[in-house]
């Protein structure tokens, strides 16, 4: 018979995996991060006596270092020297720590429950936690609607990196450990940074790539250990040494999946670490009203440094919640005894509440900018950077969103006969700038700007727009504002299953191109031209 007990220490074990699924899984139903049932479940078994095994620990220590290893391979440093990016999250952490920490000190100066056994140095740690926005939930965010490369995207990732930074500088402060004089060896590593490159050219995909980033992950870890110093840190060192390889970014696609699992037992352990009373519930909640003064701040700063109220905005509400790196540094004050256990469960029900607030705000993120953008526009500087200019398409006729692979074919096709009347769209720089170097007219733009829309239909010259964007959310959205700003022309859309089809069309597509049904037709009549011209 085969023997699970590798996999799972005791039926305890087997118990904590099943309701972190079901209560993950309706989380995910409500539109929220499974990361919320997740804590749920931690809450559910302390509430019922589990206490969390050894097995369990070993989860969260790896999906603290999988964590930090991911953001090392995202360390973008043209990114990072944005003063977009590292002057707002040193202005704006200092603001937010200064303005939480005092809200943080009266609350227990007026000797509110929990709050009163904190003094000065304790209540700006507690605002230091809660300064945080969360990795997880935005890259979630961002990813689903197909924004990652957008510009409010990229400086939201930015921010996030500048702030995981900072964590992980407070850990290794906090872990008070000496490096010892064998430390002065790490800096082989810079020479040894080409040798790790080829290696993971040459592993290839699949399961061996997995298993390298893990062996830098957790190796990484372990090569700091030894030198006295912070693991966590030799795993965000080890992701920076590669984080401009060719290869980075799949590595970490390849790593998330594993990360968020192993994060899992850090959720569960934080869940289970304390009592959930209405005591630590309400102070949660009470908590829930200051991701408001992060807001204003991101707003404002973003505002400050030229970018455009839309992009200041979508920036800014990906990043109005609490973070489990938050968690994170709650956990390092339980451990050193500068805050008592009830905080992590306090931590733990803010951060929930923080993430269903801003699923609902994220979820309808560019609607809600329409409504407000009269007002917030006021606040808007003339001066506008390179990068974040209102797009005009010129004359064009056709426009095709969205230059990936089946978007470049379509555009090749469309200048056949519409010569320079086509251009195309893309949100990535990158990609924008590989199609210009080879002669096509590609111009870097979002296609959920509905201002740019209404700009095109101001001209009366677009004739067709042709979709094809990855996420049939964006799709959907992208519909929404053609239709809203008054295009009366044909709209081409592409999809990957039927029921999203109908959704395309049912919103206002003129036609639907299902690119799994016909790539197959298109295949057989690519291979069969050249037998009909041989006969």
């Amino acid at each position: 018979m085969l023997d699970f007990e590798w996999v799972a220490v005791g039926l305890g074990d087997v118990t904590w995996i099943a309701v972190a699924f079901v209560l993950g899984f309706a989380a995910r139903l409500l539109a929220l991060p499974p990361l919320v049932g997740f804590l749920a479940a931690g809450f559910l078994l302390s509430a019922v006596g589990y206490t969390h095994t050894d097995f369990l620990q070993k989860l969260a220590d790896i999906g603290i270092t999988l964590l930090l290893f991911t953001v090392g391979l995202k360390l973008n440093l043209r990114t990072l020297a944005r003063p977009q990016v590292w002057a707002v999250t040193a202005v704006h952490t200092a603001m937010v720590v200064g303005a939480l920490g005092g809200v943080v000190y009266l609350l227990a100066w007026l000797g509110v429950a929990l709050f009163d056994e904190l003094d000065v140095r304790t209540a700006f740690l507690v605002a230091f936690a809660l300064s945080f926005s969360s990795t997880v939930f935005v890259v979630k965010v961002l990813e689903e609607k197909g924004e990652m490369n957008a510009l409010h995207g990229r400086i939201a990732i930015g921010i996030l990196i500048m702030q995981d930074i900072a964590a992980v500088v407070f850990m290794v402060a906090a872990s008070g450990k000496v490096p010892s004089l064998w430390a002065i060896l790490l800096l082989l590593l810079i020479p040894l940074r080409p040798l790790i490159g080829r290696l993971l050219y040459r592993v290839g995909h699949g399961e061996l790539q997995v298993l390298y980033g893990f062996m830098l992950a957790l190796g990484g870890a372990e090569i700091f250990e030894l030198v006295e110093m912070k693991g966590d840190l030799g795993a965000l060192i080890l992701g920076v040494l590669v984080s401009n390889h060719a290869k980075a970014e799949e590595l970490a696609k390849d790593m998330l999946g594993f990360k968020n699992l192993f994060l899992l037992g850090f959720f569960l352990s934080v869940g289970a670490s304390g009592q959930l009373t209405w005591e630590s519930v309400l102070v949660g909640a009470l908590l829930v009203p200051l991701v408001l003064l992060k807001s204003i701040g991101f707003f404002a700063l973003l505002n400050g440094f030229k970018l455009r109220s839309r992009t200041s905005w979508l920036s800014t509400l990906s990043l109005s919640n609490f973070s489990e790196f938050g968690l994170i540094v709650a956990s390092i004050g339980v451990a050193n005894a500068w805050l008592s256990p009830q905080w992590l469960v306090v931590f733990s029900v803010a951060l929930a509440l923080s993430f269903v607030v801003a699923a609902a705000l994220n979820a309808d993120a560019h609607e809600l900018f329409n409504k407000v953008r009269a007002p917030l526009e006021r606040w808007q500087r003339e001066e506008r950077l390179p990068d974040d200019h209102s797009l005009d398409i010129g004359f064009a006729e056709v426009a095709v969103v969205g230059m990936g692979g089946i978007g470049m074919g379509a555009y090749d096709l469309m200048r056949e006969s519409y010569g320079d009347g086509v251009v195309g769209i893309d949100i990535d720089p990158v990609t924008v700038r590989n199609h210009q170097e080879d002669g096509r007219r590609v111009l870097l733009g979002d296609p959920t700007d509905v201002d740019f829309w209404e700009r095109v239909q101001e001209a009366h010259t677009l004739e067709l727009v042709m979709l094809a964007l990855p996420h049939v959310d964006t799709n959907l959205e992208v519909l929404h504002f053609l239709r809203q700003a008054g295009f009366a022309g044909r709209i081409g859309v592409t999809a990957k299953f039927a029921d999203e089809e109908a959704a395309l069309l049912e919103a206002g597509a003129s036609s639907v191109f299902n690119i799994y049904s016909e790539a197959g037709a298109g295949f057989a009549e690519h291979v069969s031209t050249p037998q009909k011209q041989m006969l």
